[in-house]
């Protein structure tokens, strides 16, 4: 049996950390990002481990390219692993485009990889610790239209019930990172009939690149960082190797749950609120 593994958002960051832990894992490794020159150069990189690499360019909220994506998987063998690590974060793009890429894209994704998925599939996507860190309540309203985020008015609906907030990219992401958690859970049952498993994985302050664009417009980050217990920025490999447990048969029975990788970040800020 040839075993297939695909990471996204694999041509830099920790996607391409991710990717590089898992020329171990499967025989075929496909490398997803919609930036051609990247997903060649990582492919390069990666050429001569364990498993044969291939770029494989799509943009994820591509709905046919995701279909295409299914079909090479298949041509390859049996989907093993999947490290969806292609996102956005606030200062990239407008509300919609963060609602579509980081949430809707992940649920496009896994609906068409979905009838790939046999026993000892396993499936992470990245979240975030911004929903975490969101003390209030969500309205259960929001959190109803949240939930379907395949349905075709989605974005209006969501920016009806949440209100004109939604708007603010950087309350966007939040709201699109929860909408992972949330979604990790209803796939996790979804995957139970073929005993495929998934996981979500929040990291904290991570030093990449667009950690560092986004630290560069927004200030408080700084303050997360002076706040992590380990008291440094995290490094991509570290969420990759979590990733890479997570996808093990290590990890077996860790299914429908969120992996926090923070450096204990949120320990320290709940702890500093509850003492206020």
């Amino acid at each position: 049996m040839t075993t297939v593994g695909i990471v996204t958002g694999a041509g830099r960051g920790m996607g391409l950390a991710c990717a590089k832990r898992l020329t171990g894992a499967v025989d075929s490794l496909l490398l997803v990002d919609r930036d051609e020159a990247t997903a060649q150069a990582a492919a390069v990189e990666l050429a001569g481990d364990r498993a044969s690499v291939e770029a494989f360019v799509l943009d994820v909220t591509d709905t046919d390219g995701l279909a295409r994506l299914a079909e090479r998987t298949a041509e390859l063998g049996t989907l093993r692993a999947v490290a969806h690590a292609a996102g956005i974060s606030p200062t990239m793009a407008d509300w919609r485009r963060i609602l579509t890429v980081d949430l809707v894209a992940t649920a496009r994704l896994s609906e068409a990889l979905r009838p790939l998925a046999v026993e000892g599939t396993a499936f992470t996507c990245f979240a975030s610790m911004a929903p975490l860190l969101d003390p209030s309540q969500p309205d259960p309203a929001a959190i109803a239209v949240l939930d379907d985020p395949l349905a075709p008015d989605f974005l209006e609906r969501l920016r009806e019930v949440v209100g004109p907030n939604l708007e603010d990219s950087g309350y966007a992401y939040t709201w699109a990172k929860r909408g992972v958690h949330r979604f990790v859970k209803y796939e996790a049952v979804r995957l139970g009939a073929s005993r495929a498993r998934i996981c979500s994985i929040s990291p904290g302050t991570i030093d990449t690149p667009q950690q560092a664009q986004e630290a560069a417009e927004h200030p408080s980050i700084q303050k997360l960082i002076d706040a992590t217990p380990l008291g440094r920025l995290g490094q991509a490999e570290e969420v990759a190797g979590v990733v890479a447990f997570a996808l093990s048969d290590d990890a077996s029975f860790l299914n429908g749950i969120d992996l926090l990788v923070d450096g204990g970040v949120l320990a320290a800020v709940q702890l500093a609120a509850a003492a206020r």
